[in-house]
């Protein structure tokens, strides 16, 4: 693999990435005052789906055609524009609030918000492929692990910024949003004053530098994929459990809300403990330099992952205590696991088409979560959130056994992958 980062990208990166989890604390503040908002105003399981549903929606349909573009269009641009409509569509929100009542139309204000999940669709594939760009690749699984940290930890921040203003303004959305605008301000100078490198074969707008027609370039993608041994699995095994959380994900705020309390504060406690546990599992993987055995930690900690969800569906009401051990011991393995996806990815994949690997590798892992996410209402009503909550954590644990046991996965081999790096980087030749 053809070696791009250096001592200076690797300095240019930093800088950068300081500005995106200033970005990134602005988008987490509007995005727990817009559920949280939702929750309160209608009390409706449904529509809450609805609105998570209609958020992520893009991401997937959208992420196979921004991955491309990441690998064709000038990345630096592209996230500009990105974030830039991002916060337009920020201060469209803020103008429905001033101008009309969205108290009367919550729909309305759902379908607005879905926009911010296009802006993300473009911005999440382009970022991700920039990083083994600018980061040595000696660097790559440390800088994994410290960049989870500190999303975790910007989680946490974002998270209780959002419940605080929206308890000091009286749930007063039109206010919050105000946060996302400052914080887009903010970030966007970094990325002005950097140098973002590009990769061969980036910039065509209906063929790539090599020929290949922008269809082509998202076969490969899928080529790519099909060449590293267990991928595939991984894949499958992602899909079917982002299925089963989907329900757990739009349920929680309206849980908290219902069963245990009715203040933002509570459910900024509760991500606080899950994020916190974050924070420790990223300390651990920042200085743990290198991961042997990547399969069996990777299965182990999904299995630990979603037993735990089961904590959430017996702990009695206003008994928060359970409920914070078992969010802060998912938060400790959630960057374990993760850290341990990247690294394959970023180690496996040549720079110039990252973009439309990880595209598509997030775009199949979600396909069928928006699925998930849309039948969180209906089951609420029919079977109660506990249930939903038990029934996601049983299933979840079953499958990751299941497909540790019955697969081949267990004997693939992601410490030593350069016969596979070989055959990818020929893929054109």
């Amino acid at each position: 693999m053809e070696e791009l980062a250096d001592k200076s990208t690797f300095k240019s990166y930093l800088f950068f990435w300081s500005g995106q989890l200033v970005s990134l604390m602005g988008s987490l503040v509007v995005q727990f005052a817009i559920i949280w908002w939702i929750t309160i105003k209608t009390g409706d399981a449904f529509l809450l789906s609805i609105g998570i549903f209609l958020y992520f929606l893009p991401m997937v349909l959208l992420t196979p055609i921004t991955g491309v573009l990441a690998d064709r269009m000038n990345r630096k641009t592209l996230i500009i524009i990105a974030d830039s409509s991002q916060a337009l569509v920020t201060v469209w929100v803020i103008g429905l609030f001033y101008f009309s009542d969205p108290v009367q139309f919550p729909l309305v204000l759902i379908l607005i918000n879905s926009l911010r999940g296009v802006c993300q669709a473009f911005h999440m594939p382009t970022v991700s492929a920039i990083v083994p760009t600018m980061v040595p690749k000696d660097k790559l699984s440390r800088i994994n692990g410290v960049s989870f940290l500190f999303t975790s930890l910007i989680q946490i921040v974002g998270s209780l910024i959002g419940a605080v203003l929206m308890a000091i303004t009286a749930n007063k959305l039109e206010v919050v949003l105000w946060f996302d605008v400052l914080t887009f301000g903010i970030a966007v100078i970094p990325l002005l004053l950097i140098k973002i490198p590009s990769v061969k074969g980036l910039i065509e707008t209906n063929k790539g530098a090599n020929g290949t027609s922008f269809r082509e370039e998202f076969k490969e993608g899928i080529t790519i994929i099909k060449l590293i041994p267990g991928m595939i699995t991984l894949l499958f095994l992602d899909m079917l459990l982002n299925f089963l959380i989907s329900p757990v994900n739009v349920l929680l705020p309206l849980y908290i809300y219902e069963e245990h309390s009715t203040s933002p504060i509570s459910l900024a406690i509760m991500m606080l403990f899950l994020y916190g546990g974050m924070i420790l599992g990223g300390v651990i993987t920042s200085l743990k330099k290198e991961w042997k055995h990547k399969t069996t930690f990777y299965f182990a900690g999904l299995m630990i992952v979603m037993g735990l969800i089961s904590v959430f569906g017996i702990a009695p009401s206003g008994f928060f205590i359970l409920m914070w051990i078992g969010g802060a011991l998912i938060g400790f393995v959630l960057p374990v696991i993760n850290t341990i996806y990247m690294t394959i990815i970023q180690t496996t994949v040549p720079p110039d088409k990252l973009g439309r690997v990880s595209s598509v590798n997030q775009s199949i892992a979600s396909s069928i979560s928006p699925i998930g996410t849309l039948a969180a209402g209906p089951l609420a009503v029919a079977i109660g959130m506990r249930s939903i909550f038990l029934s996601s954590s049983i299933l979840g644990v079953l499958v990751v056994f299941l497909i540790w046991r019955f697969t081949k996965i267990r004997h693939v081999d992601f410490d030593n992958f350069e016969i596979v790096i070989e055959k990818i980087n020929n893929i054109n030749k």
